[in-house]
């Protein structure tokens, strides 16, 4: 191995959660290893509650610097965020306010050395939002504490799976809010978003479609219209503004089928409408290897897209499949970083 390996920061998550012991099994992963150098951001006690719930006996090495990162899988590099010195201050599968504080700190110190460039990137293990309400923080979860940490104007979720990246026009709303949220301004600025990340993100001649919302795409009014009075004409004009010789965005294309011709690659990115239509389409194909990457950020940030799982926290039933999925995208995404700095660091000091 080399270490001119990228720097991944992995943050471990909630203490009572199965964060620190996917967290575990990832770093010491060979194979994961082989791809980037890893250090994890979290206490060296829960840490080694965790490798022993694995059945793993790394070496936990606390550093200062995370430069001083190695490439030996059977050493965890950790920079010890000092909050938990023994593991027995938290308790499995409980909402803790401690646990809560561990958490943010995890991410605050490890999004702070990625601004400043000491990392490459930031994968994060899942966190608990009534724990991080119970230790003090307003925000309601990860994306929005990070997007404020790093001063980002705005952000996306974008999951990958594959070579296919899903955006989001709505999400965390009722399926009526969002029905009614389904508007051409909304769907012109998501698509003008998608469209830049897609580029960020090493698609230099991005080809996305959009999800319709009605089934069979509304035909022609009788189920919806939709389709006719918001999606098309927002379409039509983002296409517009695409200079001559790059591909047109195409739909609205009938949700049953867009998201299966993306996954044969016919297209590189996808505009889901609402929140279930793409997480169903990507989770049913592959669940262990969809990523949520978020876009807007000017540091690079993977993570997995599942809870703390609090009931087999500390049984040793966690699988680390998604974690290394999202691993493995933080050392692929690595190579955008410039890209990704260029393009969303604009509000930076």
């Amino acid at each position: 191995m080399s270490n001119q390996l990228p720097i991944l920061a992995v943050t471990a998550g909630d203490p009572a959660g199965i964060g620190p012991e996917i967290t575990v099994m990832t770093v010491t992963d060979p194979a994961m290893r082989a791809k980037a150098r890893a250090v994890v951001y979290g206490d060296p006690a829960i840490l080694a509650r965790a490798a022993a719930v694995s059945g793993r006996q790394p070496t936990i090495n606390p550093i200062t610097d995370p430069r001083q990162a190695g490439d030996d899988p059977s050493v965890i590099d950790v920079i010890d965020i000092g909050l938990i010195p023994d593991a027995e201050q938290i308790a499995f599968g409980q909402v803790q306010a401690l646990a809560g504080r561990a958490a943010v700190t995890a991410i605050e110190t490890a999004v702070a050395d990625a601004v400043a460039r000491r990392i490459d990137g930031v994968v994060t293990s899942p966190i608990n939002k009534e724990a991080i309400w119970a230790s003090g923080s307003q925000f309601l979860g990860h994306t929005e504490l990070i997007q404020d940490l790093t001063h980002a104007a705005a952000t996306d979720t974008m999951f990958v799976v594959g070579n296919l990246c899903v955006f989001f026009a709505t999400r965390h709303m009722s399926l009526a809010e969002a029905v009614a949220a389904i508007k051409a301004p909304l769907i012109e600025a998501c698509l003008d978003r998608a469209l830049v990340a897609l580029e960020v993100f090493g698609y230099p001649q991005p080809r996305l479609a959009v999800a319709a919302l009605n089934p069979h795409g509304g035909e022609g009014g009788h189920f919806g219209r939709e389709e006719i009075d918001q999606i098309a004409p927002a379409i039509a004009k983002v296409n517009a503004t695409i200079p001559a010789g790059r591909p047109a965005i195409a739909g609205p294309i009938p949700a049953d089928s867009v998201f299966h011709l993306g996954l044969q690659g016919q297209f590189d990115g996808i505009l889901s409408l609402y929140h279930d239509q793409g997480h169903i389409a990507t989770k049913t194909f592959d669940f262990d290897a969809t990523v949520s990457v978020t876009t807007g950020l000017p540091i690079l940030r993977t993570s997995v897209d599942h809870g703390t799982a609090f009931d087999i926290a500390g049984t040793g039933q966690a699988s680390p499949a998604t974690m290394n999925s999202a691993f493995l995208a933080g050392a692929r995404f690595t190579t955008c970083n410039e890209r990704i700095r260029q393009q969303y660091g604009r509000t930076q000091p």
